[in-house]
């Protein structure tokens, strides 16, 4: 059931919301992470541990933008607060940006010990909740028209 309402989007660039063209990059990130840390398992090659690292910092550095924008969207109006799937996917958004962040500084140690197994456990958990906070934002544009102009 698709609500009639359609919220513009708060943070925006030229009518374009900004929250949107940012998730893909940390979302990407975060999964070459957990591929990286994998690979790093099964090879104990420290390059793998290194793209790890680095995938984890460009994912928490954009994924920090990302949630600014989104939390611009989320405050700046009551109507987005008010669309069921809002406060779960802000909630479910923040709880995997912490663990990528702690996953981050769990992966600055040396290689074995950032990666085996507290690293490999993070990036794990991080990526099995993208899946559902991206089910609840495309609820919110594509069913609640959260940032659709009309």
């Amino acid at each position: 059931m698709q609500d009639d309402v359609h919220v513009r989007s708060t943070a925006q660039i030229a009518g374009h919301p900004i929250h949107p063209m940012l998730v893909p990059i940390p979302i990407t990130c975060f999964v070459g992470a957990l591929l990286t840390d994998i690979a790093y398992v099964a090879s104990a090659e420290i390059m793998w541990a290194n793209f790890s690292a680095w995938l984890l910092l460009a994912g928490v550095m954009l994924g920090v933008l990302a949630a600014i924008a989104g939390l611009t969207d989320f405050l700046g109006s009551r109507l987005v607060r008010a669309q069921a799937p809002a406060w779960p996917h802000l909630i479910g958004n923040a709880v995997a940006l912490i663990l990528a962040i702690f996953n981050l500084m769990i992966h600055m140690r040396d290689a074995w010990t950032s990666v085996w197994p507290s690293g490999l456990i993070l990036s794990a958990l991080t990526v099995l909740i993208l899946p559902i906070t991206g089910w609840l934002g495309w609820a919110l544009v594509y069913r609640h028209g959260v940032g659709v102009a009309r």
